[in-house]
């Protein structure tokens, strides 16, 4: 067995089978090493095969038990990264210069090579949630994504990019960066349509995803594009994951790193949380910045579309030439019947395992005994509040206890300058963002006779909180085994953080209640 492996699971059935190193477990029951080296024996060579010994023979699948790592990062002891403008603020390429005397670059190092080289995915963080990476063109490694998450897969993922140069080479059929005809200087067009240049030049790096037709040459996995003709393209602005595409030198598909349904991650502890066992390296770069995924866009179509709310709004897109008349092409529910564009647009997302009721921005909570038509046999309820709810019930006792540390942060980063595409500001950004300081609050309640515990946290009032708090929140209470979730929702026309942040919930919600 590779040593990374630290067991594999047999199934078989409505039954499965734990294979370690110490012996086979099968339903609490622990075989002799002697069946055990029966078992070994008879284990089948592909994914697919009969268990012969010590049990009756039943058709079985194969699936790996990883040792997974997480590996802190600091960015700041993590090495240099200096911008190469072409003109004015476009960043068109940068180098990085690794520190390989620290911990922290030699886990940047090798989470790179891991890409390049690998099936398994690597997780790392970005400025919007933490990201799922794979080498995009190769389809081996594609589907270790696919694999990691339980994903459909028709759902097309996004590839990130280091750097314009990068993304120029694959439209221009090109696997590497490093390759003059990846230079614009040279002469020939430019592949990058003229109508995402004004984005491009104001938004990036940052959380904005640009739909491109996939060339004719793609090096691209058919794996990413799910069969369509196109595919999202983006450029992140957190420092970690620039510097790690940079040296893995391949364009990195990466969804979110949760499991397929549940709500995106905004720490490595989500990760490890979804996907322990599932993958061999998790980078922690702290908390994330934004807290939802980013927009996407389409300027292919006329008028220009948004397929996705997230980290850059409506207005700001409207400020830039070709774009002012850019209108909504998504829906608050899930899309059926059709194959995605992007994701996050057909299937049900976001969900914790509790059922979540959404209370639309103007909607006023349940009295004290309404919270009581929503309580399940174990009588525990989570409450998600933001701006207008004070929850008050009536409780024998109150405890209280504070969030994880790397839950979310509670202070407003300071954002990178709109309009500045370079890496100046990246790591004072991300030392400006902070453990959550909110509480998880106990309510130990007793109304007519019956008792049962309302489990509850503030994210605060404004978009850019509720954002970086709202999923966290949900795998708060998902961890304290509550058995629905009440969440104040908050007004969709205060810009596109809330319209992006009401659209995630939307399609978490099994139950919404309008204003």
């Amino acid at each position: 067995m590779n040593p990374r492996i630290l067991a594999r699971i047999y199934k078989a059935g409505n039954h499965n089978f734990l294979l370690s190193r110490s012996g086979l477990i099968c339903r609490n029951i622990i075989l002799s090493s002697t069946n055990w080296r029966k078992f070994s024996d008879s284990l089948p060579k592909g994914n697919l095969g009969i268990f012969k010994s010590p049990l009756s023979s039943v058709a079985m699948v194969q699936e790996d038990v990883l040792a997974t790592q997480v590996l802190p990062v600091d960015t700041k002891r993590l090495g240099t990264l200096q911008a190469v403008p072409v003109s004015g603020d476009v960043l068109d390429d940068f180098t990085v210069k690794i520190n390989e005397a620290t911990e922290d670059g030699k886990s940047v190092q090798s989470a790179a090579e891991q890409l390049r080289a690998s099936d398994i995915p690597v997780a790392f963080p970005t400025e919007t949630v933490y990201g799922l990476g794979a080498d995009a063109t190769r389809s081996s490694a594609v589907r270790g994504i696919y694999k990691a998450k339980k994903r459909p897969v028709d759902n097309p993922l996004i590839v990130h990019f280091a750097s314009l140069r990068q993304l120029r080479a694959l439209l221009n059929g090109q696997k590497h960066s490093d390759k003059d005809s990846a230079d614009d200087s040279s002469g020939t067009p430019d592949p990058i349509p003229n109508i995402y240049k004004p984005l491009i030049e104001k938004y990036w790096p940052g959380p904005l995803t640009i739909l491109l037709n996939n060339p004719a040459n793609s090096p691209l996995a058919p794996e990413v594009t799910a069969g369509l003709s196109t595919f999202g393209a983006r450029m992140p602005r957190h420092p970690l994951a620039l510097a790690l595409i940079k040296l893995a030198d391949v364009p990195v598909a990466a969804p979110s790193a949760n499991a397929s349904t549940k709500p995106s991650p905004t720490a490595a502890e989500h990760v490890a949380y979804d996907l322990d066992g599932r993958l061999e390296t998790i980078l922690d770069g702290g908390p994330c910045d934004v807290g939802v995924e980013s927009t996407v866009v389409d300027g292919l179509s006329q008028p220009p579309l948004i397929l996705r709310p997230g980290g850059i709004s409506i207005e700001q897109l409207r400020s830039c030439p070709g774009w002012e008349n850019v209108q909504v092409g998504y829906k608050n529910a899930a899309e059926t019947g059709s194959q995605p564009r992007a994701p996050g647009m057909k299937y049900r997302h976001y969900s914790p395992k509790a059922t979540v009721v959404l209370f639309e921005a103007s909607k006023l909570p349940p009295a004290n005994a309404g919270l009581q038509e929503y309580l399940g046999p174990t009588k525990r309820l989570g409450v998600v509040r933001t701006k207008n709810w004070a929850l008050e019930p009536d409780h024998d006792q109150q405890k209280i206890q504070r969030l994880p540390a790397s839950s979310t942060p509670n202070e407003p980063s300071e954002r990178q300058p709109q309009g500045s595409s370079g890496f100046e500001g990246l790591f004072r950004s991300l030392e400006k963002i902070q453990p959550l300081g909110q509480k998880l609050q106990i309510h130990e309640c007793n109304h007519g006779g019956l008792g049962f515990k309302v489990y509850d946290i503030f994210i605060g009032p404004d978009p850019a909180s509720v954002a970086r708090g709202v999923f966290a929140a949900l795998r708060e209470l998902d961890r304290q085994d509550v058995e629905t979730i009440l969440v104040e929702g908050i007004d969709d026309s205060r810009g596109d953080t809330a319209a992006a942040v009401m659209n995630r919930l939307r399609k978490a919600a099994e139950i919404k209640i309008a204003s």
